[in-house]
């Protein structure tokens, strides 16, 4: 089990860790800051640095999975490899790492700065564009929101209102509410494609807003703590995927 130390804070940049794993699947830690994809965000990268100041660079972050398939409480980091086949367990295993070690894990900032504000927009799209979602991806460079719908939609109105929201300096909450708060209120749960997480006893959510209320749904990701930081985002492109989905694309204005 992997502690999630970006879930209480997603500005820490780096944090000190041990060793407990090391496969084919990755180099899995006690605690970490680096979030793995899911939810449509992408995985952080960055560096492990090691006791004797060595720096392993991770390409990727995903979720471990146990032999059935299923996703475990691991967080898996990916090693940057010299050509896509090579196997992951050996390119581990060179650098002299063993269970039991300790690391400086350290997240590439600028990276996922732009990764949280990407996703903090997609919960304004929410706002603006009140239909269920069936598709996402927030990468670095670019976020989409697949919405199902069959009325089109006018790329510069969204940008305006995403400049207008992001001007208000809405403040981005992260709280929980119980399993069965979610359940009495499946409203608030916009996507088609992706559940949160049950079990636990307690979900994740994120709050646009305190006397407006901008955006509340369940969510893992990470986030700015205001829209402001979002600074200039803008509607690049509408899709029209099928007789009901719209694609609305981000990017950031030049």
């Amino acid at each position: 089990m992997t502690q999630n130390l970006f879930r209480d804070d997603a500005y820490l940049t780096e944090c000190t860790a041990t060793v407990t794993a090391i496969s084919e699947q990755g180099l899995v830690l006690d605690r970490t800051v680096f979030y793995p994809l899911g939810g449509g965000q992408a995985g952080d990268a960055g560096v492990l640095v090691l006791a004797d100041g060595r720096e392993i660079v991770i390409a990727d972050t995903r979720k471990g999975k146990n032999a059935e398939g299923q996703f475990t409480e691991a967080v898996c980091h990916l090693p940057a490899l010299p050509h896509a086949d090579a196997p992951v367990l050996e390119a581990l295993l060179q650098t002299g790492l063993q269970v039991g070690d300790q690391v400086i894990a350290r997240i590439d900032w600028a990276r996922r700065h732009r990764l949280m504000r990407f996703h903090t927009t997609t919960h304004l799209l929410c706002h603006l564009v009140p239909q269920l979602v069936n598709g996402c991806s927030i990468t670095p460079d670019y976020a989409r929101l697949d919405f199902n719908m069959t009325d089109p939609l006018d790329k510069d109105v969204l940008s305006a209102g995403i400049a207008r929201l992001v001007a208000a300096v809405h403040p981005v909450t992260v709280g929980s509410i119980t399993d069965a708060e979610l359940d009495a209120n499946p409203a608030l749960v916009k996507s088609m494609s992706v559940q949160p997480p049950r079990g636990s006893g307690q979900v994740r959510t994120i709050r646009i807003g305190t006397e407006q209320m901008i955006d509340f749904q369940p969510c893992g990701g990470t986030h700015v703590a205001n829209t402001s930081e979002i600074g200039a985002v803008i509607v690049t492109k509408i899709e029209k995927k099928s007789a009901t989905t719209r694609r609305v694309v981000l990017g950031f204005a030049a």
